[in-house]
């Protein structure tokens, strides 16, 4: 037995950090994926299915529904945590989750009275099994909080990156590959590279993703029901219930189970974009160590519990680690839900209640990125002056000047000139005057300087909004 503060759930008790520290942050998907919302979720499936079969006239047992009865089931439709609280209390006898569901609904049409429901009374979970009812429930789910959630997250995401893209488009930045000083860029550019990714994770990817549902019995060929009514189409009307009611695509093979292939190719989908903003955090942790962004101060904050100097980068680190907790469980999904013993086990089961771990995590992360771009400035300064201690950057274009003119050897003269050797304006620019090379070439190359040694970044990265803005 639990004593003190362990005796009651809050945030401070709670066994997951989504569920106490970070609650505040991943709240918008309790809706989906706590057990309130798997509940609501299956009730939304059993009632579009009696109403499914209402609408059908080969059904004549279940009669088309009056507005008392309609009435009944749209508040059936709508329970709170108060109504999930009795489906548990039921289930605590039942010892089976959708069966207590099923006796849910039959318990509040009885104390409703409404005549009209009380013959179709049976026919609530008529020729289920139970993965008829989980699947759509999880897909509904899932849809939800891809859509209203974790979509609009990333989407938020992507255009702030993009705004500051545009607005530091004419930034020049010191590249640097392997950690070593390389041809410049733009502090816009790099910021749109990423955009372009994430957009690129979401528009062919995610997006791309139909959530799937199958309705067709114990082991997917719809065996009672054709034992029942045997001039029934039962595909076209199973389909009628997961595209026509519930707005899914309706999978016409299956086993027990829905296969889960596009759970597999939305978790794939997800840690893709992951993966990138994890490069993206790591990246603009870099550049505030190189000094190259700045924190801004927040006068109560605490950077170190002895250095009082220090202001961290905390923002990004919370990200990089809650987009590789996310990452586990995702990658994990993606291998092993699509995989199930013949025509079922249940292994898939107790995975799926974990699917909105996943996302809360990665919803933590994407919050924490965007408080992260709140507050960082860009020190143009230090990118300047770190670009004119790097001069020696200049032997890429002169030495591909000097093989366009025909010069011998233009590669080899400016790795001795530069390699290992303090290079500045003076050296590069008196290197450039003993080339004799015609006025055109030497006068461009005279001008030539780290900061404007940049190709085409500027404008590449204020194009990126037309490109971006589509997938809004």
């Amino acid at each position: 037995m639990m004593n003190g503060a362990g005796s009651s759930l809050s945030s401070l008790t709670a066994l997951s950090p989504l569920d106490g520290r970070y609650a505040s942050k991943t709240a918008a998907l309790r809706e989906y994926f706590s057990e309130y919302g798997l509940i609501k979720h299956r009730i939304q499936v059993e009632l579009a299915w009696l109403h499914t079969m209402a609408d059908c006239s080969g059904i004549p047992e279940v009669t088309p529904l009056d507005a008392a009865g309609k009435g009944v089931l749209q508040q059936l439709g709508g329970i709170g945590p108060s109504d999930a609280e009795r489906v548990k209390a039921i289930e605590g006898v039942t010892n089976h989750d959708v069966k207590a569901i099923e006796y849910f609904i039959k318990e509040r049409i009885d104390a409703a009275g409404v005549a009209s429901l009380q013959g179709v009374k049976e026919f609530i979970h008529f020729s289920c099994t139970s993965e008829d009812i989980n699947n759509l429930a999880y897909g509904l789910m899932l849809k939800g909080a891809v859509k209203n959630v974790i979509r609009p997250a990333m989407i938020k995401i992507i255009h702030t990156i993009a705004n500051l893209a545009v607005e530091c488009a004419d930034v020049p930045l010191l590249s640097r590959t392997h950690g070593q000083p390389a041809t410049p860029t733009t502090f816009g550019k790099e910021l749109a590279n990423v955009a372009y990714r994430l957009h690129t994770h979401v528009s062919r990817h995610i997006d791309r993703v139909e959530y799937m549902g199958k309705f067709n019995g114990a082991v997917g060929n719809f065996n009672a029901h054709l034992v029942a009514y045997p001039d029934i189409d039962w595909p076209q009307l199973a389909k009628t219930l997961v595209e026509g009611h519930l707005g899914l695509t309706y999978q016409p093979y299956s086993t027990q189970i829905e296969c889960h292939d596009y759970i597999a190719e939305l978790c794939d989908g997800v840690s893709r974009f992951n993966t990138t903003l994890m490069d993206f955090n790591m990246d603009m942790w870099s550049y505030i160590a190189r000094d190259l962004l700045k924190l801004k101060v927040i006068a109560n904050e605490v950077g170190s519990s002895t250095m009082p100097h220090k202001v961290n980068p905390i923002d990004f680190e919370n990200s990089e680690g809650n987009l590789g907790v996310a990452n586990a469980l995702l990658r994990f999904f993606s291998s092993k839900l699509p995989i199930s013993r013949l025509q079922r086990d249940l292994t898939d089961s107790t995975v799926l209640r974990n699917l909105g771990t996943a996302l809360g995590n990665s919803l933590l992360a994407y919050e924490s990125t965007l408080k992260g771009l709140s507050k960082v400035a860009v020190d143009e300064q230090a990118m300047a002056a770190e670009l004119d201690r790097n001069w020696m950057i200049l032997a890429e274009p002169v030495q591909t000047v000097m093989r366009k003119v025909g010069l011998e050897n233009p590669y080899e003269k400016l790795k001795a000139l530069t390699r290992g050797q303090t290079v500045d304006q003076g050296v590069m620019r008196e290197f450039v005057r003993s080339l004799g090379l015609g006025k055109a070439d030497e006068d461009r190359l005279m001008h030539l300087s780290p900061a404007s040694y940049t190709g085409v970044a500027s404008q590449l990265a204020k194009d990126l909004p037309t490109i971006v803005g589509k997938n809004a």
